[in-house]
């Protein structure tokens, strides 16, 4: 079996990578850490969970383990991301502090200093069905962000035809509470997000931005700004993003599904519906796929691309899942539906 580590368990994310590795053929979780509620088992935290004990990262014994995932904030993965290369620790970060491709980027859109710039370039960044065969290759992943999965993955098509009219998009995005991550604020409490839906962080400074801005233009050959409008649903978990885009080709819908299937011809976790019909959050919770929809508007240069992914499984641990099975040359499909 092959050893996994878990940093920072007691998270939504560190919670659903037990619950898929659980189901996994050939991993096994011999440790998962908690700062918090080191001395407690995830069974104290999540009734559904198994009685895992959760230690400190101190007391993690990384010469049991074949990979490490880390599903700490930002910030709080670098020092542990630099200690883990060290020790020749395969690694796949479901932060943020990996993604970018720079440490003046990282700065620009996360107001500190990089303190581990040195493996930046190093790091892959783990889109399978855009850098397979990179991820292959590496030992530090850089997890992607669920909302730039959602929407790299309803754009590349488009961009690698370059049939945009414009390098622009336009992305109306709504995201279950548990992508705020566990630790409560305001917004996020029962009575203020029960029977409401608000919008957030409208005005080009959402973090997730960055991945989108720089992962669109590595598949367009030019920047594309991404004008991002996300919104909180009272729903717990599940994003679905309605993208806007000017296209260069007046395509029927049958043509664009086209398209977008021989893209994707061989991609399992992505499903292209038939014209006329459209992606909803059934159909992709508590599953690693994403699910995409699309509508040209009929006598105009507009395509409205609907795309439907778990922002807990596509969108962090099952696809933390499938970039461990790429590095450590297993089907990449284990343990995943």
């Amino acid at each position: 079996m092959i050893g996994i580590g878990i940093f920072g368990a007691s998270g939504y994310t560190g919670h659903e990578l037990v619950r898929i590795l659980s189901g996994h053929p050939q991993a096994e979780v011999r440790f998962a850490t908690s700062e918090t509620y080191a001395g407690a088992t995830l069974a104290d935290l999540y009734a559904a969970a198994p009685a895992l004990p959760l230690i400190s990262a101190e007391e993690a014994p990384l010469e049991g383990i074949d990979l490490a995932f880390c599903c700490l904030p930002h910030m709080a993965s670098m020092p542990l991301v630099q200690d883990l290369h060290g020790a020749h620790v395969p690694t796949v970060d479901l932060s943020a502090d990996f993604r970018l491709d720079s440490a003046a980027a990282y700065h620009r859109w996360y107001k500190a200093e990089h303190t581990a710039a040195e493996l930046l370039a190093e790091a892959v960044y783990g889109l399978p069905e855009l850098n397979r065969a990179a991820i292959q290759k590496a030992k530090l992943v850089a997890n992607p962000g669920c909302y730039p999965t959602s929407v790299l993955l309803a754009l590349a098509p488009v961009l690698r035809e370059r049939l945009l009219a414009e390098p622009r998009a336009i992305v109306d995005a709504k995201s279950g509470v548990s992508g705020a991550g566990r630790n409560l604020s305001l917004t996020t409490h029962f009575v203020e997000a029960n029977e409401n839906f608000s919008p957030y962080t409208i005005d080009h400074t959402h973090r997730h931005i960055s991945e989108m801005e720089q992962e669109a233009e590595k598949l367009g050959g030019e920047r594309v700004h991404v004008t991002f409008v996300p919104h909180l649903l009272p729903v717990s978990r599940g994003i679905l993003c309605t993208i806007y885009v000017r296209t260069a080709k007046a395509l029927e819908a049958e043509e664009w599904v086209s398209l977008y299937r021989q893209s994707y011809a061989d991609e399992r976790f992505v499903q292209i519906l038939a014209a006329g019909r459209l992606a909803t959050l059934h159909h992709v919770v508590y599953t690693n796929r994403c699910v995409i929809s699309l509508t040209p508007v009929e006598g105009t240069d507009t395509l409205i691309i609907v795309s439907c992914i778990d922002n807990l499984v596509k969108g962090a641990s099952g696809q933390a899942v499938q970039n461990m099975n790429l590095m450590l040359g297993l089907d990449e499909h284990l343990g995943l539906v």
